[in-house]
């Protein structure tokens, strides 16, 4: 009898089509889902709402190890998170938001502060880790490794038509798709380029390009890949 719940890790940049992927598994298999990326989002909001820089790498790592976070199922089937009893998922959502993440995961003591915090997230009957380094540091021993990959141009282009389709205020009318590219390579270059848990896939993950794909095409590919646990 396995003691131990199963994980199945999903990496790869943003605009792969990880949490749309990962969502759909979680309800798939009926399991557990970690957002990883959230709790660095939920980092990098605390940290500026005490006004506190995001290059303190000591505070911020304190903020990271007492955030007071709650993760829910929307009625809509989403995930809800709040950050001190206050609803936070569309804030973290935002372009900025993510740019902000993107530098605090940078910080070696932040990364080690979260780690059991997402570790903790392995219950039964099983969990579905999104995240950069789910493979190769937060479940090194996971099940499956899957890591997702497409042309930053597409991914701009679907982010371009994702924060279009929530008419978030903030981007309604500043951001272009050209600044979305930018931003992308930028956060790639950070994410890659970072010494600790750089982003990269461990060497016994599945790869697949999304760029030319549907959703119900990577669908079908990550359900081939976790047919032992269906």
């Amino acid at each position: 009898m396995n003691q131990r719940p199963p994980v199945i890790a999903v990496d790869g940049p943003s605009g792969v089509g990880k949490g749309t992927l990962c969502q759909w598994l979680a309800t798939e298999l009926g399991w557990r889902l970690l957002d990883s990326g959230a709790l660095y989002r939920l980092t990098a909001l605390a940290t500026q709402r005490r006004n506190l820089p995001l290059t303190d790498e000591s505070r911020v790592a304190t903020v990271a190890a007492e955030l007071n976070v709650e993760f829910t199922a929307g009625t809509d089937g989403g995930l809800r998170i709040a950050l001190d009893g206050e609803e936070v998922s569309a804030a973290i959502r935002s372009e900025a938001a993510g740019n902000a993440a993107s530098q605090v995961a940078a910080l070696p003591q932040v990364r080690a502060a979260l780690l059991q915090r997402q570790r903790n997230f392995r219950q039964f009957p099983g969990l579905i880790a999104d995240g950069r380094d789910m493979g190769t540091v937060v479940f090194p021993d996971a099940e499956l490794k899957l890591f997702l990959i497409a042309d930053p141009g597409e991914r701009a282009r679907r982010r371009y038509t994702q924060l279009s389709e929530k008419n978030l205020s903030e981007n309604k009318m500043n951001v272009s798709l050209a600044a979305l590219e930018r931003e992308i390579a930028e956060r790639d270059a950070r994410d890659v380029g970072r010494a600790a848990a750089p982003l990269t896939p461990a060497t016994d993950a599945k790869i697949l390009d999304t760029t030319y794909l549907s959703i119900a095409q990577v669908c079908e590919w990550a359900r081939q890949q976790a047919r032992p646990w269906r």
